[in-house]
C-alpha cells in the first residue's frame, strides 16, 4: 500500500482522461508521463509498444472497473505506479463485464516484476471497496485520493483479537442500554458529528432530482390517505389537515432527527385506527376530536417514555426475516392500490363506467411507469453520454410524469380524475385549529390510555422497522442511524399534532426507501451465472431533500390550482413504479423466484452454496406464509380484526426464533445475514 501512497502523494496521477479505445490510453498516457519527466526522454513509443504486447496476450482489466497494464523493460529507471481515471469508461473486456474507469500502470526495469505483485493484490483489494471507487469518482487531486487510502485502511484495520474471538453483530445504535437517556445521547453525539455536512451534502443535482420526484411521491399519498380519512372521520380530519400535517412534521423531522433519510407520512394501520376510533366515538356519544387528541396525547407520552429508556433496541430482535416481510409487504400493498384503483373504472356499463376514460387512465399510469423504469435503467446503456445517461437516470420519475402530464393535456377531450385538492386553505370543517380538549369528559380522558397502547405499538414497529430497512448494511450508509432520538421526535410530533386535530405520522416505509435509492450511486454486478443487478455503492445522506421536500408541500397550500392539472392515473403509475422499485434487494423474492428456475442454473449464491434447497424453499415458504397471514389481517373487512395488525407484526420475531427448532443453526446465519458476505463477490475482491 505504500507505493500507491506515494503515487498518490506524489500526484502520480491522471484525472479524467479523455480516450475512447485501448490504444488511446496508452498513448496519452504514456505522453503524459514522457512530459513529467517519469519516463525517459525518446522512451515513451517503447513503453506504449510494450504495453500494448502484453495486452495480446490477455486482458488486464480485472473487474471492479479497474485495469492494471504493465511493462517492464530498461527504458523506465525504478518501479513505478501511475494512477488514471478515464472521462468515459470503456469496455476492456473485464471478467466481470463491468466496463473499465480506473487504471493503473505498473513500470519498472525488467527486474521489477516481482515487487509489483503485492502492489497487484492490493489494488485488487482496494478497488473492490465500493466506498473507494466512490471516492476515487470523486477525487479531484491525488490529496483526495490519499485522503480515500487512509480512510479505507480505518475501515479494513485488522480488529483486536479479543474483538475477533467475541464478534459483536448487534447493529450500531441498537446496543444495550446504558441507563436513561443514554441512546439519545448517542445518537446526538453520533449525528452531531455530520449535521454541517449533512446540508453540504445536500448541494448536488441528484438532491435536486430526488426532491421533485419524492414531492409528488408525498403529496399524492398525502392528499388520498387525506380523501380516505375524510370519508372515514365525517370530514373531521380531511386533505387539508393531512398536508399541513406532513409539511410541519417534515420539515421538524428533517432538522430533528438522527436519520434524515426517513420520510414520515400516513401509513394504512394509522388511518384504519384514526377511522375505528371515530365510529367508537360515534357509538358512545362522544365528540370525537377531543377524545382524538387525548388518545394522541398519551400515545406521544408512551413513546417517548420507550425514546428515553431506550426501548429500540429490541428491534435487533426483528432480523432479516421480519425486515424482508414487511417490505415485500408494503411494497405489495403500493402495487396493489396502483392496480386497484386502475381497475375500479372498468365496472361495466351498468356501473356507469366511462371505457374511453378508464383506458386513456389506465394508459397514463402504464406510460408513467414504463418511461421511469426505462429512464432508471439507461444508466447500463451503451447509447448517449455518460452525463447524459446519468442525468436522465437521476430525473426519470419526473420526466415521466411530466411527459404524461402533458399528454393528459393534450387530449383534455377526455374526462379522467385530476388530483382531488381544497379550493382554499383552512380545516375541512371550518374549526379552530386547536381542538377543545377540556371539552372531553373526565373519565375519556384516562380511557384513552388504553386505546393509546395500540397506537404507541404502531409507531414503534412502523418507525423502527423502517429505520432497521433505511439503516440496512446493503445501503453503505457512513453517517450512523438514530433510532433512539427518531423514536423521540416522532412521539413529540404526535402530540403536536394531537392538540391540533392533524392526523399523526410516522416512518413511511417505500417513501423512505425510495428516498434511499434516489439519493444512491449504484453499479452494475455481474453474478456468477451471468446475471446482471445494481448494487448500491454510496448514498448521499443529506437534510436538505427532506427538507425542500416538505416545504414544499407546505408551499403547495398556496398553489392548490396548478395541483388540479395532474392527472390520478399519473400518481397511479408513479405508485406502481414505487413499488416495484422499492422490491430490489428483497432476497425474499429472489427465493422465490428459484421456484420457477432450472435447480441445475440455480445462481451461486451464498445463501445456495452453505444451505440445502430444500431448507431455502422451506424458510422462503415461512416467510411467505407469515406474508399471507399479514395481508389477510390488514385488508380484514373487521376493522376490528384490521386494527391488530400490529399485534401479528410483533409476533414474526417469534416465529423465526422458533425457526431454530428446524433449522440448523449454520443454515439459519446464511439465509438470515444483515447483509451480502464479502465472499459472495468475484474472486478479485478477495
Amino acid at each position: 500500500m505504500q507505493l500507491l501512497r506515494n503515487t498518490f502523494a506524489n500526484d502520480a496521477v491522471i484525472l479524467d482522461l479523455e480516450a475512447h479505445s485501448l490504444a488511446s490510453i496508452f498513448r496519452e498516457a504514456t505522453t503524459r508521463l514522457a512530459a513529467s519527466g517519469a519516463l525517459k526522454p525518446g522512451t515513451a513509443e517503447q513503453v506504449e509498444a510494450a504495453l500494448a504486447e502484453r495486452e495480446t496476450k490477455a486482458s488486464t482489466a480485472i473487474g471492479h472497473a479497474v485495469a492494471v497494464p504493465h511493462a517492464y523493460l530498461d527504458a523506465v529507471n525504478e518501479p513505478t505506479v501511475v494512477f488514471v481515471r478515464l472521462r468515459h469508461p470503456l469496455n476492456l473486456g473485464a471478467p466481470d463485464g463491468i466496463p473499465t474507469r480506473f487504471v493503473f500502470f505498473l513500470l519498472g526495469p525488467a527486474n521489477a516484476a516481482p515487487q509489483h505483485l503485492d502492489i497487484l493484490a492490493s489494488i485488487a483489494r482496494l478497488m473492490a471497496d465500493d466506498e473507494f471507487r466512490y471516492d476515487a469518482r470523486q477525487a479531484r487531486s491525488g490529496d483526495d485520493l490519499t485522503e480515500a487510502l487512509d480512510r479505507f485502511a480505518m475501515r479494513t484495520a485488522p480488529k483486536p483479537a479479543k474483538q475477533i474471538e467475541q464478534p459483536d453483530s448487534t447493529p450500531e445504535g441498537l446496543g444495550v442500554s446504558q441507563g436513561f437517556l443514554s441512546g439519545i445521547r448517542a445518537d446526538i453525539s453520533r449525528r452531531a458529528q455530520s449535521y454541517t455536512s449533512d446540508f453540504r451534502d445536500g448541494v448536488h443535482p441528484k438532491c435536486l432530482a430526488t426532491v421533485v420526484f419524492l414531492f409528488f411521491a408525498c403529496i399524492a399519498p398525502a392528499i388520498i390517505f387525506g380523501g380516505v380519512m375524510a370519508k372515514g372521520t365525517g370530514g373531521v380530519i380531511g386533505p387539508v389537515e393531512m398536508i399541513v400535517a406532513t409539511a410541519i412534521c417534515g420539515v421538524v423531522y428533517s432538522l430533528a432527527a438522527g436519520q434524515p433519510l426517513i420520510i414520515l407520512g400516513s401509513t394504512g394501520p394509522l388511518l384504519i385506527f384514526t377511522i375505528l376510533l371515530h365510529q367508537l366515538c360515534k357509538d358512545q356519544g362522544i365528540d370525537f376530536l377531543p377524545a382524538y387528541a387525548w388518545v394522541g396525547l398519551w400515545s406521544a407520552l408512551f413513546t417517548v417514555l420507550l425514546a428515553v429508556t431506550d426501548a429500540s433496541r429490541w428491534i435487533r430482535y426483528f432480523t432479516r426475516f421480519t425486515d424482508e416481510i414487511f417490505s415485500a409487504l408494503i411494497s405489495i400493498i403500493f402495487i396493489y392500490e396502483a392496480g386497484r384503483q386502475l381497475w375500479t373504472p372498468f365496472g361495466g356499463p351498468e356501473n356507469g363506467a366511462n371505457y374511453e376514460a378508464a383506458l386513456f387512465a389506465l394508459l397514463l399510469a402504464l406510460g408513467t411507469f414504463y418511461i421511469a423504469m426505462s429512464l432508471s435503467q439507461i444508466r447500463r446503456s451503451s447509447f448517449l453520454l455518460p452525463w447524459m445517461r446519468e442525468f436522465l437516470a437521476d430525473f426519470g420519475p419526473t420526466i415521466a410524469m411530466v411527459a404524461m402530464v402533458a399528454v393528459a393535456m393534450g387530449m383534455s377531450q377526455v374526462p379522467i380524475d385530476r388530483l382531488p385538492v381544497p379550493e382554499e386553505f383552512g380545516t375541512s370543517t371550518g374549526r379552530g385549529w386547536l381542538v377543545d380538549m377540556g371539552s372531553a369528559p373526565t373519565w375519556v380522558k384516562f380511557a384513552a390510555a388504553g386505546p393509546a397502547v395500540l397506537v404507541t405499538i404502531l409507531i414503534y414497529l412502523d418507525q423502527n422497522i423502517t429505520s432497521r430497512l433505511v439503516n440496512s448494511p446493503d445501503h453503505k450508509l457512513q453517517k450512523g442511524p438514530g433510532y433512539h432520538l427518531d423514536l423521540a421526535v416522532v412521539g413529540l410530533l404526535v402530540g403536536f399534532c394531537s392538540m391540533l386535530g392533524l392526523p399523526w405520522l410516522v416512518a413511511a416505509t417505500v417513501r423512505s426507501l425510495n428516498h434511499v435509492r434516489s439519493l444512491a450511486t449504484v453499479e452494475e454486478v455481474v453474478g456468477p451465472g451471468g446475471e446482471t443487478s445494481s448494487k448500491i455503492c454510496h448514498v448521499r445522506e443529506n437534510r436538505v431533500t427532506n427538507l425542500a421536500i416538505h416545504l414544499l408541500i407546505g408551499a403547495s397550500l398556496l398553489l392548490l390550482p396548478l395541483l388540479e392539472i395532474v392527472p390520478m392515473a399519473v400518481l397511479y403509475g408513479l405508485f406502481l413504479f414505487m413499488g416495484v422499485v422499492s422490491i430490489a434487494g428483497n432476497q425474499f423474492f429472489e427465493r422465490m423466484g428459484l421456484w420457477l428456475k432450472d435447480p441445475d442454473l440455480y445462481p451461486v449464491t451464498h445463501y445456495i452454496r452453505r444451505a440445502p434447497i430444500k431448507t431455502i424453499h422451506l424458510f422462503t415458504g415461512i416467510q411467505l406464509a407469515c406474508l399471507a397471514m399479514l395481508w389477510m389481517i390488514k385488508t380484514a373487512d373487521d376493522s376490528r380484526i384490521a386494527i391488530l395488525f400490529p399485534l401479528f407484526v410483533v409476533l414474526l420475531a417469534p416465529v423465526r426464533y422458533a425457526s431454530g427448532l428446524w433449522f440448523k443453526r449454520e443454515h439459519l446465519a446464511a439465509l438470515d445475514t444483515d447483509e451480502e458476505p464479502d465472499e459472495e463477490k468475484t474472486h478479485w475482491s478477495r
